[in-house]
Formats: C-alpha cells, structure tokens, sequence
C-alpha cells in the first residue's frame, strides 16, 4: 500500500473517560486539559469511540441513533458560561457511571431539563437554536419524537409500541408530535447543546494540531431511530418488526458457537437502489464534527455474517456479499478522497484486503496480537508491517498492557522480551509504547490506560461481559509532568508528532 503521511501518533481516550464532578465525563475543562496536554507533548491524534446516546449498558456501539450526540457528555458549567441562566449542582462522588449509569442520567437530564427552560432568555442563544434545528430537521425531527416515544412507552422497544406508531402512521405520527411537543422540543435542545460544544471543542483541537478520529459502527441497534425511521433500509419481518436476519461472527478460535449481536443486517440491494443514500448521509454528517472516520468492522463491507431468526448462537449463519466497491466509489464520488481508517482485525481475507487497499484505507495492527506460535509470520510484528497502518498497544477491546502482560506465561513473556530487549516489569507499557513508536507504521495511537500503565481495572471493555464496561475514568492528576515528559521524548525519539499539513488521511 502507498502512504502519504507524516509520521504521527495520538491518545485513545472516549470522553466518558474524563474526571469531572457529574459520575461521567463531558466536553468541558477536563477535555480542554487533556487538548492541552496532546498538544503539549506534539500528540497530532484524538481517538474517540462512537459519541450517540447510549442504552441502559452504556455501550458506544449500541447507540438510540446514529446521529445524535450523547446528552451525558454536556458540560453544565459550559452551558452556564456560554449565557444559560440556570444553578449548577454536581453530585460530586455521590453518583458514578462505574457504580449506576442510570443514577448519572437522573441528575444530568435534571440539570439538563432545567437548562431547555432557561436557554430561550439568551436571545443569542436562541436564534442559534433555531437555525441549528433547521439545518438537522432531516434527521433531528424523527430523533427527537423517537426519544420522546421511547419515554412514554418505558423498556419496550420500537416494534412493540402501538401498531399505529411503530408502523409510523402519518396521522399517528403527527399526533404524536403534537401531544409530545415539550419533550420533543427538550431532545431538539439537547442534541444543540452538545453538537454546540463539540464543535467548540473541535476548533480547540484544531488550534493546538490535534486531529479528531471518530468512530462509525457498521451495524446501527435494532431499538434505533435509525430503523424505526427507515426500516427498509433492513431485513425486518413484515408482521412483528422484528430483525429476520441478524448480525454476528462465525464460530472461531475464540468462541465455539460464534457471536450473535442481534443487529438487524442491511437490505443491501434496496439501499444500493437508493444511490446509497441513507450511508452517504451518515457519512457526511460525521465528517463534520470528526477529521477521520474509523470504519468498525471493516470486513462487513466485503462480507457479512447472517444468522436467521430464532436462532440462539451464530453457529446456523450464513456469509452474505455486500456490495462495498460500489458504495465506497460512491461515497468517495460524494466526499472525494475518503478520510476512512480500517478496522480489519480478525478474519481477514484476501477480498476483505483487497476492498481496504483499493480505496488506500489504511488497517490496524494491535501489538498484542503479535506475540504466538505463529512466530516471525506473525503480521502483528512491527517488521512485518507495512507504513499505510495504524499501530495500537490495544484497543478498546483489548485488556490494558499491564493486564495483558500479567496474564501471559512465562513463555510467551519471555517471547515478548525476546523482541524488546530487557524491561523492568514496572516500564513494560513504555516498551511496548516504544515498540509502537519506532515502528514504520504511520500512525500510532495508545489508549490513555497503556500511557498510564494501569492494569485491567482500567480496561474499557470485556467483548461478551453484559456488565462492567465502558465506565473507566481517569483521576484528576493522573497524568502528571512525568508521562508528559516521557512520551513527548518518545514521540520526539521516533520522529513523529512533526507540525505540518499532511496530504492524505
């Protein structure tokens, strides 16, 4: 593959993640300071994981809507300075999203409720909202009654609420609208509110070099708006609404019977009929709150798993072929050059290879995945790499380093040492962050926890746990003058974090 970019690196770190009084994180000073701090030590990347509004698991892949902006992630005392005229009251320690996710949304939406009634005194304010809601109404309108839907009709999914409404009867519909227009209007301030911020805090990365990288899941969730609003757009079962085909993974190494996520699959023949155009959509509006969009799951545009209704495990599916060069020469038709990067991991094959070099996507190579009985033929090894790849410590799916050294034999540590020379077992996450950085791989991104050399408390998520994930938050002060210090030399030691204007993403 041909590259074209400047050696660079970056942070993994979701914004959830911050410190702050609110039991989450948000846009607010915590994420200026961490800006700051990238800027600082020559970072020229933020990776974030996809920012929708999530369910009752927290998850950043199973989000209400694929446009959307997750209200949690607001900054009250942003709002407040920004000229809403309301009290802010933080829990403190009280609430947390590692002990109830459902508690922070309590005093949040409460601050936030308080903050839609006091907005409209700003004049400012207000004529901004106006204009924002008419320049979303084509995704905005649908979002905000859906919410207000999901509301009224407590832990019940979209197709089970009234035949009237789940089949979006014009008539139902817009009584809906009009008997609902408080909390409709409220779901429309919210998603103002935060796309307000992250565009603030997008220019403020921008001053300091930083680039954001986004995240765009290949499958939306079945309890979506996006679904609801376009259910042509999916596999469904006429009668019952329900997914007839879901989406998944083979069995493999790793599982016997597979992964079923439950995911309804794409209608890919109607939406290449439409010119693409729900995807197309999708994609434009990410590029302008990110500067690079992370395809996960990057082999379903080759190819995907199908698994039929009724069915318990993964094991009794089908592959599927999607039509991706045609999508991908459209969208880029569409968006010139695609700012796209690969999540190829796992089963790759030589088509799944092929679609990604075509279009010059660059893939990822996790450091983790390199050490096994595959040996020097193993592609995770940085000297079988090729410059056009994103190199990892881990991901988000990943333990942390320190984790992922502990749980190793004795064996396959001293398979790692045989790579990276002696290492104290306390600096093991800045060999492997060493070993990233001197890579030819372009980019190298490393999750804040492999910075700070956490152990597998710390870890973001546990693919197949149903509880404990996507809760992690870093201590304010945790990222002292030290790790500044070292991984600005590091990054200066490998040549990468250079100021310039690259020609390619």
């Amino acid at each position: 593959m041909k590259s074209n970019v400047t050696r660079r690196s970056g942070i993994l770190l979701h914004p959830t993640s911050f410190p702050g009084d609110w039991g989450i994180g948000d846009l607010g000073a915590a994420a200026r300071a961490f800006l700051d701090f990238l800027g600082q030590t020559h970072q020229q990347i933020w990776q974030v994981l996809p920012l929708g509004p999530t369910a009752e698991d927290g998850s950043p892949y199973a989000s209400f809507s694929a446009n959307a902006g997750n209200p949690l992630l607001i900054s009250i005392e942003d709002l407040i300075a920004d000229g809403v005229d309301m009290v802010a009251n933080p829990p403190g320690k009280t609430v947390s999203i590692a002990k109830d996710l459902q508690a922070v949304k309590e005093v949040k939406f409460a601050a936030l409720a308080q903050a839609a009634k006091a907005f409209r005194s700003n004049a400012k304010l207000s004529a901004a909202y106006e204009t924002f809601c008419a320049e979303q109404a084509d995704w905005l309108e649908d979002y905000a009654l859906f919410m207000a839907l999901k509301d009224s009709h407590p832990k019940k999914p979209w197709n089970q609420w009234p035949p009237t409404l789940a089949k979006r009867d014009p008539s139902a519909i817009d009584h809906a609208r009009a008997k609902m227009g408080e909390a409709v209007d409220f779901y429309k301030f919210v998603q103002f509110a935060f796309f307000r911020q992250w565009g603030a805090l997008r220019d403020y990365a921008h001053q300091r070099g930083i680039r954001i990288v986004g995240d765009i899941p290949f499958y939306v969730a079945f309890d979506s708006v996006d679904v609801w609003a376009n259910p042509s757009n999916f596999e469904l079962i006429p009668e019952t609404l329900e997914p007839k085909l879901m989406a998944g993974v083979p069995p493999d190494y790793f599982s016997a019977t597979g992964q079923l996520w439950g995911n309804p699959v794409y209608n890919w023949k109607h939406l290449e009929s439409t010119g693409f155009d729900w995807w197309i959509k999708r994609f434009k509006r990410l590029t302008q709150h990110v500067d690079v969009i992370r395809i996960d799951h990057f082999r379903g545009f080759e190819a995907y798993w199908q698994v039929p209704h009724g069915e318990k495990t993964a094991i009794n599916g089908t592959w599927a072929k999607c039509p991706g060069d045609a999508f991908f020469h459209t969208l880029e038709h569409e968006l010139g050059h695609l700012p796209v990067w690969a999540e190829d991991l796992g089963l790759v094959t030589a088509q799944v290879a092929q679609l990604r070099d075509t279009f010059d996507f660059p893939g990822m190579k996790v450091l983790q995945f390199a050490f096994d009985d595959k040996g020097a033929e193993n592609p995770y090894l940085p000297f079988n790499f090729e410059p056009n790849f994103v190199c990892y410590t881990g991901t988000h799916d990943n333990d942390t380093v320190v984790g992922w050294w502990n749980g190793l034999t004795q064996k396959q540590q001293q398979q790692v040492l045989d790579y990276t020379g002696p290492v104290l077992e306390q600096d093991i996450h800045w060999a492997m962050i060493r070993l990233a950085m001197g890579s030819i791989a372009d980019t190298v991104v490393v999750p804040l926890q492999d910075l700070l050399g956490l152990g597998t408390d710390a870890r973001t998520n546990v693919p197949g746990r149903a509880k404990g994930n996507w809760s992690w938050r870093y201590e304010l002060g945790a990222i002292t003058k030290d790790v500044a210090q070292k991984l600005k030399a590091t990054t200066t030691t490998f040549g990468r974090g250079r100021r310039h204007r690259p020609k390619k993403v």
